[in-house]
């Protein structure tokens, strides 16, 4: 393929002398390409096209599995959809719904069905990510345990590994084919548009294309319709489509391309951000070839199938989740995603829109319970501040089309050499787009700046300009807003509507910047509001200017256009403005929803307080949440006020009862049933002696949680020593018993972020196991999570659970004591009672064996004690029941909070598994932290009725590693949100 091929006019244009510090494209994108048609889907080198119409695709991800309320997901995505977003993408955990081979669980919590369909309900285009692989710190990467039996290695064409991976592709890709925007040909119809069939594959061997192959053609055989992608970590050019003319690509049977990027920067120990990542590109103006980024495939559009949006933080961390967020904050999402727009990046999916909770067992080694992320949405649901900015991205995504489909355009100078601009147009409008932005090297500067540019409609000479350090601004000219003519602005646009034969502009800049809008018409139009108005006669120019601050209303009548109503505000008014279903409303803290009967206007959505409202609408009478407000007149625009939230008292947590929970290490407990240990097959990657039996938990059928071991032996001078080898995952620990006393634990390092996950622990045997006669040893081990398979080398089948015991002499020749050994992890192994939480929620510790962690379990016999007083060695359960009676209509967020949230580890040491209703809501380690408040979301929590709390807390029972106190937070406190029903499963063991 020759280079003519591949030169865009942006890049022609770029082989021309070019001023220092202007942006120039270089030959990356094959203007030329065919359109390739999947259906209603479609695209070309440059955008996605839906029916054939050009569309930017502004997503972000969420994982359902992560938010165990499903009426809550309802929430979530209404969030995403008024913060900008016009597309969701949804990872698949196919463990989640696969508990042993054979079984795949759609039910309840795991009801995918229901999931796609409320993204439609929600207007919403769906990407889906449905493994086999999907990584996302889960557990294994997402797969199920039963597959850590399996020798074939996995990620391969090996046909053991095929057979189990089609089990469950048959199953999710029947329920997604129904959800297509192709449909399924049956008459059901969805609104999913691109489905990616393996994640983050770094191995490109032959039997890796093969597999690669296979997924491909698994995919089209159930049913896919719709392009088919998979996700290149770090941009190295790996599966590209086989077209691809790029030197050094790897090729493969996707119809996209797409990559990943998590650009950095860091925090202090103190969570503060410490510094900031250079700004790359990874298109038009990049370096190019097979490792530029969108350059591997130039037939397709830019797809940044992951796009940072924050980051995960993990065991024994200072707590890197609120510094995420600013750091990966409002000017990161402007200067990143901006310059992604201007390198031609036609598709972006923030990852994550809404992190959520590791509840469970789901979290791989590498993290701990909360997956907040950083993101905009934060754990506990609320909107941080840096929505705000996407919902500004998103509003001009909306009201301005003519950004899909872009190629760079003729450089422009700008007047500073700390300043790059990016100018871009849109071939069949020749719309433009500016992004400005420090250059690296100067991104911390705070620099004023002008340009001149041959825009549309004509040479203009831009107003004097401001850039704040880590920051951008985005710009259009030329652009047709509904009746208007735009000829050009410094501020940025958020939302336009068209009501009637108004339009209605809102323009959004950084507080105390100048702002300056240009609007071409016939003749000189009467302006009224707050700006200085200049018309240029010559050549039809509207010129406003004014200072971004509060919201400010201008009216522009005549001139031979329809009447323009322009709101102007700053960050903070714009980030109470919400525009839905063409309604365009200020004050509240969300707009969900509008609907328009007549002159009757239904608005729904939330307030975090007391808010004043003011609508634009074609209406006379409005509802709030299905209440009647008050409303009168102003400015073309109706106001109100609106009510905010009750307090929410919240009981003490008292009147505990406990139990000893570790029964199994005493010697005459019964073991009888459990497993006996044997040298039976396994698939594990950790080395072990010879001889030493199978002791690693999976071969048992015991795949998450604790795991205990009984082991006898005859006591005798060889008695020495005990060493023992384990896999525990990240923060993993072990406690080890003889003949019911402990005699040490160990735990893995925490405080990395790729944690140290297997160990050994070497104890001296006290004397009383040399004493002549039968002894027990008693073993837990706490599996925090198995490995992923990043590398698809099988990391995830790394040993978890004991490895490899030898009781010995310390001196001397070496003799093994034998050792009979038994293994018990939760109950029936994979065939658990407890489907309906599933997988995450089943653990090896006997209270949840025996049902101590479930609401309907009796424990009156239990003694009641005063806080939470220190027990035996071992695990000690306590229970408490309270009553909650959340005001109605109220969406709050209530958190379990483990001792003093401002300490993000303490001296204690203990670690305690919080149970709500039943409910494995996080593991808690106070010595390692850094989580202290643990959200329950309502659905699990019961907001209007009596709920149970098991805390299953282990330590070595010394009275300095006594547990603090517990208690409920509110974490966030709304009116308004969605119905919420209790998830639905049992309160007590069959």
């Amino acid at each position: 393929m020759t280079m003519k091929r591949l030169m865009t006019t942006g890049a022609m244009l770029a082989l021309m002398a070019t001023p220092l510090a202007a942006q120039t494209a270089r030959p990356t994108v094959n203007d030329n390409a065919p359109v390739k048609t999947f259906g209603r889907v479609s695209f070309d080198a440059h955008s996605l096209m839906i029916d054939g119409k050009r569309q930017l695709i502004w997503s972000s991800e969420f994982h359902p599995f992560r938010l165990p309320s499903p009426d809550l997901w309802r929430d979530v995505l209404q969030k995403m959809k008024a913060s900008g977003f016009n597309t969701v993408t949804f990872y698949f955990d196919w463990s989640y719904h696969s508990p042993k081979q054979g079984v795949e669980d759609f039910s309840g919590i795991r009801d995918v069905d229901r999931l796609l369909t409320m993204a439609q309900e929600e207007g919403l285009y769906v990407i889906t990510r449905a493994g086999p692989y999907v990584n996302a710190e889960l557990a294994r990467g997402g797969f199920p345990g039963w597959l850590e039996n399996q020798r074939a290695q996995a990620r391969t064409d090996d046909p053991e590994y095929l057979a189990a991976a089609d089990e469950w592709l048959t199953a999710i890709d029947a329920i997604i084919a129904r959800h297509q925007i192709n449909g399924d040909g049956k008459g059901h119809k969805g609104t999913v548009i691109l489905h990616q069939i393996e994640n983050e594959l770094s191995q490109t061997s032959a039997a890796h294309r093969r597999y690669m192959d296979h997924l491909y053609a698994k995919a089209r055989a159930d049913g896919i319709t719709v392009p088919i992608f998979h996700n290149d970590p770090g941009r190295q050019g790996r599966w590209v489509p086989d077209d691809s003319p790029v030197p050094g690509v790897v090729h493969g049977p996707n119809d996209m391309y797409a990559f990943d990027a998590y650009p950095g920067g860091a925090c202090t120990a103190r969570g503060q951000v410490l510094r900031t990542a250079p700004v790359p590109d990874w298109g038009f103006y990049g370096e190019g070839g097979a490792k530029g980024g969108a350059s591997a495939s130039p037939d397709t559009p830019g797809f940044l199938a992951e796009i940072g949006g924050g980051w995960f933080d993990y065991w024994g961390s200072n707590g890197g989740y609120a510094c995420n967020a600013v750091q990966r904050g409002r000017g990161y999402q402007k200067l990143f995603y901006g310059t992604n727009l201007a390198n031609g990046i036609a598709l972006q999916s923030i990852y994550m829109g809404y992190g959520g909770t590791s509840w469970g067992w789901l979290p791989a080694p590498v993290v701990f319970t909360s997956y907040d992320y950083g993101a905009a949405i934060a754990e506990d649901r609320s909107l941080r501040d840096k929505a705000a900015e996407l919902k500004i991205i998103g509003g001009m995504i909306a009201a301005v089309p003519d950004l899909a489909g872009m190629v760079p355009a003729a450089p422009i100078k700008p007047s500073s050499d700390a300043i790059r601009l990016y100018h871009n147009r849109n071939p069949a409008t020749d719309a433009r787009f500016l992004l400005v932005a420090h250059q690296n090297g100067h991104l911390t500067d705070d620099t004023s700046f002008t340009f001149a540019a041959d825009l549309p409609d004509g040479h203009y000479q831009f107003p004097p300009m401001r850039l704040n350090g880590y920051d951008a601004t985005w710009l259009v000219a030329g652009v047709n807003l509904g009746g208007q003519r735009l000829v050009y602005t410094t501020s940025e646009i958020q939302s336009h509507l068209r009501q009637g034969a108004r339009d209605v502009l809102l323009m959004v800049g950084r507080k105390g910047e100048a702002g300056r809008v240009v609007l071409r018409y016939t003749s000189a139009p009467q302006v009224s509001g707050p700006v200085r108005s200049h018309y240029d006669a010559a050549r039809g120019d509207l010129v406003l200017d004014y200072t971004h601050g509060d919201l400010a209303q201008v009216e522009v009548r005549g001139g031979g256009r329809p009447p323009l109503t322009l709101l102007l505000g700053d960050d903070a008014a714009a980030a109470m403005c919400w525009s839905a279903d063409g309604v365009l409303a200020c004050g509240p803290d969300l707009l969900r929803h509008a609907a328009q009967h007549g002159d009757g206007l239904a608005l729904t959505g939330d307030t975090a307080a007391p808010r004043s409202l003011r609508v634009w609408a074609q209406a006379r009478r409005v509802t709030w949440n299905g209440a009647p407000l008050s409303m009168r007149g102003q400015g073309g625009a109706l106001a109100g006020a609106l009510p905010g939230p009750a307090p929410i008292a919240l009981p003490a947590l008292s009147h505990w009862r406990m139990a000893a929970g570790t029964p199994e290490a005493d010697p005459t407990f019964d073991d009888s049933a459990w497993q006996v240990i044997d040298h039976r097959r396994d698939a594990t990657q950790t080395q072990k002696p010879d001889g030493q039996p199978t002791m690693t938990m999976d071969p048992y059928g015991f795949h998450e949680g604790d795991v205990w071991y009984r082991g006898r032996f005859t006591g005798g001078q060889q008695a020495q020593k005990i060493t023992l080898a384990y896999g525990a995952g990240g923060a993993g620990m072990m406690q080890v018993f003889l003949d019911g006393h402990l005699i040490g634990q160990g735990e893995l390092p925490a405080g990395m972020p790729r944690p140290i996950t297997t160990g050994s622990l070497t104890l001296a045997l006290p004397d009383v196991a040399r004493a002549p006669g039968p002894h027990v040893l008693a073993v837990m081990v706490r599996n925090n999570g198995h490995n992923w398979d990043l590398t698809a080398s099988d990391e995830h089948k790394e040993a978890r659970g004991l490895i490899a015991v030898s009781v010995e002499p310390v001196t001397g020749p070496s003799f093994a004591v034998p050792i009979a050994w038994r293994i018990q992890g939760r109950a029936r192994g994979e065939d658990f009672a407890d489907r309906a939480r599933g997988t995450p929620n089943n653990g090896g510790q006997y209270g949840e064996r025996m049902g101590w962690s479930l609401p309907g379990f009796d424990d009156h016999l239990w003694p009641v004690v005063q806080g939470l007083p220190q027990g035996g060695a071992g695990t000690n359960w306590y229970r408490t029941s309270f009553a909650l009676n959340v005001p109605k209509g109220q969406d709050a967020t209530i958190g379990v909070e483990m001792g003093d949230p401002a300490t993000p580890r303490s001296s204690e040491h203990y670690r305690a598994l919080i149970f709500v209703n039943g409910w494995n809501m996080g593991q808690f380690i106070a010595h390692v932290g850094p989580q202290r408040i643990f959200p329950v979301p309502e659905g699990i929590l019961n907001h209007h009725g009596a709920n149970t709390i098991a805390l299953a807390i282990t330590s070595d029972g010394a009275p300095a590693n006594a547990p603090w106190p517990v208690k409920l937070v509110t974490m966030r406190n709304w009116l308004g949100g969605v119905p919420v029903h209790q998830v639905e499963a049992p309160d007590r063991l069959p």
